[in-house]
């Protein structure tokens, strides 16, 4: 008997404390002061699709600690359903801090030994029960270790076998992961698997990096490092493995979309005056999201991703600053509608 899908989108992975500049245009070591959000892309996403008026749920962990009850917090004020969210004693709440220099230096410092969301497990993801959506949305920092990374495949299966599709979003950090060229290796082990790749031109070549030397990062830009390497081949290789879609992002340019069949679409974005870019291809995918559960075409759901990270980038966080559906389609229709 088939589950009915109550649940328009399951995020699953990261969450954390987002500690960002208050002095904006600061060099990170005469930082002031700093604000307190909440992010990690799986909730952002989670919290962004909310926002648009999708019934959205996380599969994420927190520690017993109170940086867990103020994400959860969090969440409840946002309508997302919090009752499954295991808490892992022995553990810590995530916690990240950003640096913010538009247009385009944003320091990021992640601390997450002994991460809470890096300990979900097979039986937390029974307990979730991942039949009950029509999307399930998994991000890359998840499998970057055990228990998470058998916790997402075994969420993936049941999503398959319940005719769910599946998003990836590669979300690459790189310091996330002690061996750089794994995260290609486990990326590519669940690609079967998956209906649509979400990345940006940097992290769909981190998917095929073979040498150190590929790899740049300056002024602890770990969201965003400069990868050497043939883009091309990297699309074609990621589509071989049997992905219908894949979706690159190439900042204000917009989204350029990739199909199985060989096509191909670009999709212009929105140009605006960046504040902070963290957060903004989360923001993309729940606009995407949005779109695509309303059975809109592609390329209007991506002018709706587009839209709605166009709208964050204005923004000094993340999660806390989703726009909302109003705001969003005016915002489109200003701007040259769809």
């Amino acid at each position: 008997m088939e589950i009915e899908k109550k649940v328009d989108i399951i995020t699953i992975g990261r969450s954390s404390l987002d500690l960002y500049s208050q002095n904006i245009g600061a060099d990170f070591k005469d930082i002031k002061g700093f604000n307190a959000y909440v992010g990690g892309s799986p909730l952002n996403i989670a919290v962004g699709s909310s926002r648009l008026g999708l019934k959205s749920e996380i599969l994420t962990a927190v520690g017993d600690d109170k940086v867990g009850d103020f994400i959860l917090n969090f969440l409840n004020k946002e309508k997302i359903n919090t009752e499954n969210i295991p808490r892992i004693s022995n553990s810590r709440t995530s916690a990240v801090l950003l640096g913010i220099e538009p247009p385009d230096k944003f320091p990021l410092v992640f601390y997450r030994e002994n991460a809470a969301d890096s300990m979900i497990n097979i039986e937390q993801v029974n307990n979730f029960k991942i039949e009950r959506c029509k999307i399930l949305e998994v991000s890359g920092t998840s499998l970057n270790k055990e228990p998470s990374r058998s916790a997402v495949f075994h969420a993936i299966k049941i999503a398959k076998q319940n005719n769910i599709d599946i998003i990836h979003d590669l979300d690459f950090r790189i310091d996330q992961w002690k061996d750089m060229f794994s995260f290609g290796k486990i990326t590519k082990s669940i690609l079967s698997y998956i209906d649509i790749v979400v990345g940006t031109e940097e992290e769909i070549l981190a998917t095929n990096i073979k040498s150190k030397n590929q790899v740049i990062i300056t002024d602890q830009q770990i969201s965003s490092p400069k990868i050497k390497g043939n883009l091309s081949k990297a699309i074609y290789q990621i589509l071989d493995y049997g992905v219908k879609t894949l979706i690159v992002k190439s900042g204000e340019k917009g989204v350029t979309i990739y199909k199985s069949d060989g096509t191909s679409k670009k999709v212009n974005g929105f140009p605006v005056k960046v504040l902070n870019v963290l957060g903004a291809g989360d923001a993309f995918a729940s606009g995407f999201i949005y779109g695509y559960l309303k059975g809109w075409n592609l390329i209007k759901s991506c002018r709706m991703g587009n839209a709605c990270g166009a709208l964050i980038v204005l923004q000094p966080g993340c999660a806390n600053f989703m726009p909302s559906l109003n705001e969003t389609l005016e915002f489109i229709k200003k701007n040259g509608g769809f």
